[in-house]
């Protein structure tokens, strides 16, 4: 009872975002389903009927991470001090969020499968002169376990993604000791293998395995006194920045994997281009694809796997731009917010970038005549393209929770709040105007091969 109540009690933003998840999981649902009846009604194009379904990973992949950032963002199901007495600890609130998941993808595939029935005339008539009875196969019976198995589809993913993802987890770092296979290394400032063990028999074992531990803490104060007859337990010592998880990494931490993602980009791009050199016959749509067509499609994922590794990397390029030439109060407030929080904003702007590049790419592909964007396509470019920006704007919504604290302590130290604003707005400013050139360009280096 109390979890349906946190789940109700929402502020109306919140039920906002998860309205977002059930209408992304409703679009999907109903592309799926009508794959469903594109087999059921030309049974012999069994191979057109597979890449139609395998194209539909793309629109569940968007939903999914839209339903991960709004689970994630969702302050009902934040842990707060004394919830744990009542019953609702962390695994508890992950259980609550997993849960408010699947009730909205539900919901969203019960939508798409009224929809479809509709469409079909299974509830009523044929609507609209039975403009969608020649892809929906209207007037041939559904099977009922691949309807489920679809409808079912974005439901288990999501649910399952956001389990996965807000697990409760030990935050305290791991620290493995190190371990020695020589006898007769000397410890710095202890006595040499071998030798008789410091303390009492019955602590002389422990006492050398935490020496053997923290060697590495007890060779840095080696001139000490106190260094020399005290050792440190690593497991109390503060993690390296190695170890660190990129969400956890602060302003003076830079984003890794930066020149493997310019290295996938430059060889996404390389391969369309050697690929546009013998354009692939028949031409190439989202229900035919040649034999010709492979180095494309792996083009393309490399070019958007490589834009959305590189995307933290840039952001936290941006925050330094920012920052150079004896910045200000404003330009340094808005830099050192843009290091830190490269990561969290990097991610969904890189896809949403790589979502506007492969729309170009598309939107020149069947600029062709003969090759007309049909309804089911233009749904489900709409579902990738409208989940792309709703997560970027969610994300953007729980960077602003994670800064509150900072924020109230700079209000309280009499920080004026147009300059918090100010600050904002340059930061949408700079990443705008770093990342529209750069996806254009992007854009136009992967539709190039397309309009030889």
């Amino acid at each position: 009872m109390l979890d349906l109540r946190l789940t109700r009690a929402a502020r109306p933003a919140v039920q906002l975002r998860r309205l977002l998840v059930a209408a992304a999981s409703a679009g999907t649902g109903f592309l799926l389903l009508s794959c469903l009846g594109y087999a059921l009604k030309r049974p012999e194009a069994a191979g057109s009927g597979a890449l139609r379904l395998a194209w539909c990973v793309v629109p569940v992949a968007a939903t999914v991470y839209l339903a991960l950032a709004v689970a994630r963002t969702d302050p009902g199901t934040r842990p707060r001090p004394g919830l744990s007495a009542i019953g609702l600890g962390p695994a508890r609130l992950m259980a609550v969020s997993a849960l408010v998941t699947a009730l909205s993808t539900t919901l969203g595939s019960l939508v798409a499968l009224s929809l479809f029935l509709h469409l079909r005339g299974d509830l009523t008539g044929l609507p609209f002169d039975g403009a969608a009875a020649s892809f929906l196969a209207a007037g041939k019976s559904l099977p009922l376990a691949a309807t489920l198995t679809l409808l079912a589809v974005v439901p288990v993913v999501a649910t399952v993604a956001v389990a996965l993802a807000l697990r409760p987890r030990d935050p305290r770092p791991v620290v493995r000791p190190q371990r020695r296979y020589l006898p007769f290394v000397r410890q710095a400032g202890g006595p040499a293998a071998g030798g008789p063990a410091t303390g009492d028999p019955a602590t002389g074992g422990r006492t050398a395995e935490v020496e053997a531990a923290g060697e590495g803490v007890t060779s840095a104060g080696e001139g000490t006194p106190a260094a020399r007859g005290a050792v440190i337990d690593p497991r109390f010592t503060p993690p390296s920045p190695a170890d660190k998880a990129d969400d956890d990494k602060g302003p003076g931490d830079t984003p890794s994997g930066l020149p493997w993602a310019v290295a996938l980009l430059a060889a996404g791009l390389t391969a369309q281009a050697y690929a546009g050199r013998t354009p692939p016959t028949p031409a190439f749509t989202f229900t035919t694809v040649p034999t010709g067509a492979g180095l494309f499609l792996l083009g393309w994922l490399l070019t958007a796997v490589g834009l959305v590794l590189a995307a933290p990397g840039l952001t936290h390029l941006c925050g330094r731009l920012l920052q150079c030439a004896r910045p200000g109060a404003l330009r340094l407030l808005a830099g050192r917010g843009l290091m830190a929080e490269a990561t969290r904003i990097g991610r969904p702007l890189g896809i949403l970038c790589a979502v506007t590049a492969a729309g170009y790419a598309v939107t020149t592909l069947y600029d062709a005549p003969g090759r007309p964007f049909g309804p089911l396509s233009a749904l489900g470019a709409l579902v990738v393209a409208g989940c792309a920006f709703a997560t970027l704007l969610t994300v953007a919504v729980e960077t602003r929770q994670g800064r509150a604290e900072t924020t109230d302590a700079l209000l309280r130290l009499g920080a004026p709040a147009t300059v918090l604003r100010g600050a904002a707005a340059l930061r949408a400013f700079t990443l705008l105007a770093f990342f529209t050139p750069l996806t254009l360009a992007i854009a136009a280096l992967a539709a190039f091969p397309l309009t030889r």
